[in-house]
């Protein structure tokens, strides 16, 4: 079986990135006071995105049926192993076989793998069906274009 290597195997570095904190509207324009200061500092996007570094893996997404919520053919998942996934949870799962990222709905002993795409129809697990959970999906980096 072949192991994924995980961040504590390859270390993490640090990489300072300019961090602009200054409001950036999404809605109605609105542009910013010249005359206020805004900080500039840094951030670090392994600190930001990584909190547990030895639990956490990366994973390019293919197919669309997450689009629903953001989760894009071509998606980088943030996926941390030692989370316990919950009802509602986005989960990166291995279903029979098949790796699949997919949000996961737990009720009165059922369990449903649902799309975030309407195409798609939910998957109820029944019984001799093999499920392994690898990890919760905690960030999705996605290109802007």
């Amino acid at each position: 079986m072949k192991t994924t290597p995980t961040a504590s195997d390859q270390g993490l570095f640090h990489i300072p990135l300019p961090f602009y904190d200054i409001p950036v509207s999404a809605g109605q324009s609105r542009f910013p006071s010249p005359a206020q200061d805004y900080e500039i500092a840094e951030i670090d996007l392994n600190k930001q995105l990584i909190t547990n570094p030895p639990a956490t893996f990366l994973t390019r997404v293919t197919g669309d049926s997450m689009t629903g919520v953001g989760i894009y053919p071509g998606s980088i998942l943030v996926v941390n192993r030692a989370l316990k996934p919950r009802s509602s949870s986005i989960v990166v799962v291995l279903l029979d076989g098949e790796l699949m990222v997919k949000r996961l709905y737990k009720h009165a002993g059922m369990v449903k793998l649902l799309s975030e795409n309407p195409t798609y129809a939910p998957i109820t697990l029944t019984e001799g069906q093999e499920l392994m959970i690898w990890g919760v999906v905690t960030y999705v980096i996605t290109a802007a274009t």
